[in-house]
């Protein structure tokens, strides 16, 4: 059974109010959010559907397959999307010591630091597993960094969960602001590949634009 709802609850952001969650927005906006790639089965098809609707996202890049695919992650930018750190090896902030895990993001960050085509100037940082101890959170905003959490979650990576449940995640809960993860990813595939077209058409025939996370 899992412990972390759809839409993140309004007292969760009241508690960790130095975490970037969702925009005020009056406007139709989303943001929409890809975690553990870069992936050559996933992401460039990923790319060319967002292509396809005009929408630019923010890719949450492992530190290890920015190095194994570095060509895909200068592609990423080079469509016009924005970058953030998901840590070297998608490590679990809750059972990982705060010196280990501010190294392993250091590792994730010089392998975007040195495979960008230039300069990411912005440092943003999701937790892989939505897991990261005050003392971790403390330490990377005192390095620069947004750490970046979201408003929905897809469960886009559960096996349980239909292709239906997963686009309903999606559609149902999401409104003005929010921001959406999805996962490039293998594992992913099945559940993302179905709903991310259906939330571009649904939300982009209702007047919304989707955005890359900028700040």
């Amino acid at each position: 059974m899992k412990l972390v709802p759809v839409k993140i609850p309004s007292i969760i952001k009241r508690i960790f109010p130095n975490y970037v969650w969702d925009f005020s927005s009056s406007s139709k906006v989303i943001y929409l959010t890809f975690d553990d790639g870069p992936t050559p089965e996933i992401t460039p098809w990923v790319l060319d559907v967002l292509e396809t609707y005009n929408a630019k996202a923010t890719f949450f890049c492992i530190g290890d397959n920015i190095n194994r695919h570095p060509s895909l992650f200068r592609d990423v930018i080079a469509r016009g999307h924005a970058i953030g750190n998901h840590t070297q090896n998608h490590l679990r902030g809750w059972n990982t010591a705060t010196p280990l895990y501010i190294e392993n993001t250091l590792k994730a960050q010089d392998a975007i630091d040195r495979h960008a085509p230039s300069p990411v100037t912005t440092k943003l940082f999701r937790p892989p597993y939505g897991q990261i101890k005050p003392s971790q959170g403390r330490a990377l905003l005192q390095m620069g960094y947004k750490i970046i959490m979201w408003s929905v979650i897809t469960f886009d990576w559960e096996d349980y969960l239909t292709q239906a449940r997963c686009l309903d995640n999606a559609i149902k809960h999401t409104k003005d602001g929010n921001i959406i993860v999805f996962h490039d990813s293998v594992k992913a595939s099945k559940n993302m590949m179905h709903a991310l077209p259906e939330v571009l058409k649904h939300f982009s025939e209702r007047g919304y634009t989707f955005k890359a996370l900028s700040f």
